[in-house]
């Protein structure tokens, strides 16, 4: 039979914890689940992870894997002579074999020599999934229908993916990032096994407006060159609903204006807070009106924008060596 490096699958030494196994599956199953990955070969990459968790993460599996010794990965091997006595493999029954069907038939061997095949259960799969969630149900919290297709394992031990479907409840306030658990919603136990959990990282879409900074928000404020020199009132719209910001009179490019308490809500109560960045904006395309009172402020104004460059023009050129 031809050997598979289930810690190269998972990115491991052959030193590798419990907790060490459980996070890299985690980590590279969450990459390439079929609902979620975009790489080619993304669901074949999929089974092969989880093969490689199903006899890593069982401790006498993993006992019995190590026994094997270390191939190449492809390397054509077979077991050392008593390796499978305990199953309902034999020494000479190893041709056409899978390296997982062997597994599978030392677990199933393992049941019938304890006298408790019946009985055998193992728990479901923890699954990871990514929830793209608008800013606005993360404002308002929401319920969200969920479709996906979960991997699960048949009668046979084979893999297989069922389509599932939840409604997921997304609390009030919910940031990028946060992670959402439901409880018995990941793959299937096996004989009485419970279920595993599925687990949601809530991921905010981009909003047209707003930039989300953890519960506080940013917004562009663009203001005409007189709003922003004799102050104004704005008005700004907020995820809850539009309001008036007074701008002061002298206000300059870039200036941030804050809205207390208008960001996300915040899980044990307040808000975030909405900052108004001003973008001074000019009209593109003036009237001949317009275009004359800008001429008669032009030569009425003794503003000099460049005044600290006039040092600058007063001082003598270097001589030249």
């Amino acid at each position: 039979m031809k050997f598979k490096d289930y810690y190269v699958i998972l990115g491991l030494e052959r030193s590798a914890t419990e907790t060490d196994i459980k996070k890299a599956y985690r980590k590279l199953a969450h990459k390439y689940h079929p609902d979620v990955s975009k790489e080619p070969g993304s669901e074949a990459r999929f089974k092969e992870i989880a093969e490689a968790y199903q006899t890593l993460k069982d401790a006498e599996k993993r006992a019995a894997y190590d026994r094997l010794g270390a191939h190449a990965p492809g390397e054509e091997f077979r077991p050392p002579p008593g390796w499978g006595q305990e199953s309902r493999w034999k020494s000479e029954s190893f041709e056409g074999v899978d390296l997982a069907d062997l597994f599978a038939g030392l677990a199933a061997g393992r049941a019938q020599h304890s006298g408790q095949g019946a009985n055998l259960s193992f728990p479901g799969e923890d699954y990871e999934l990514r929830l793209s969630t608008t800013l606005e149900q993360a404002y308002h919290g929401a319920l969200i229908e969920l479709n996906v297709r979960m991997p699960e394992y048949d009668a046979q031990g084979r893999m297989v993916h069922v389509p599932r479907t939840f409604k997921v409840r997304v609390p009030k306030g919910a940031t990028d990032g946060r992670r959402l658990r439901l409880a018995g919603k990941g793959g299937r136990g096996f004989n009485g096994g419970r279920d595993g959990d599925l687990y949601l990282t809530v991921e905010l879409q981009p909003h047209r407006l707003y930039r989300v900074e953890g519960h506080d928000l940013f917004l562009e404020l663009p203001l005409a060159p007189w709003e922003a020199a004799l102050g104004v009132s704005a008005e700004v719209p907020t995820p809850g609903g539009n309001v008036h910001l007074k701008v002061p009179a002298g206000t300059g490019a870039r200036q941030t204006l804050r809205l207390s308490g208008r960001g996300l809500p915040r899980p044990h109560g307040g808000s975030g807070d909405l900052f108004a960045i001003v973008n001074i904006v000019l009209p593109k395309n003036l009237t001949d009106h317009e275009r004359d009172l800008l001429k008669q402020l032009a030569a009425a104004s003794k503003f000099a924008p460049r005044s600290e460059y006039a040092s600058e023009y007063t001082k003598e050129a270097p001589h030249a060596t």
